[in-house]
């Protein structure tokens, strides 16, 4: 049965970090690789922010694409955190494995907004491995 990783991408400098490490794996162990963004969704969405995810994914396609690795790349907008929605779609589609970019926040910031990558890291049924 080939085996399944998923990275959570949103196009920062530890995101990138943690596709381009996803790829190696993928390509070491034959895996299918999924790459996801995920958006709250609704109003809170401005079209420039939209614009600019879609430029970034089709960047990854071009990235995988030429890594030679099967792929596919999801853009969500399911009303849930992030955290929560790629812990669902992991689920959902039995992930193997996640890979996460880890960014540095104060604890204010924390604490106000949350960190994405320790909700998938605690919540997460499977493996998971961050990247800075």
């Amino acid at each position: 049965m080939e085996r399944r990783f998923l990275v959570a991408y949103n196009g920062s400098k530890p995101a990138r970090a943690a596709l381009e490490l996803a790829i190696q794996n993928a390509a070491t162990f034959n895996a299918a690789l999924f790459v996801m963004t995920s958006m709250e969704g609704g109003h809170s969405e401005k079209p420039e922010d939209i614009a600019r995810v879609q430029q970034a994914l089709k960047e990854v396609r071009d990235r995988l694409s030429a890594a030679g690795v099967t792929h596919e790349v999801w853009e969500t907008a399911r009303g849930m955190s992030p955290g929560e929605d790629i812990v669902f779609f992991a689920r959902e589609n039995r992930i193997d494995h996640i890979f996460v970019g880890v960014e540095k926040k104060s604890r204010t910031r924390k604490l106000l907004l949350g960190s994405t990558a320790q909700y998938i890291i605690l919540k997460a049924t499977c493996p998971v491995t961050t990247t800075k």
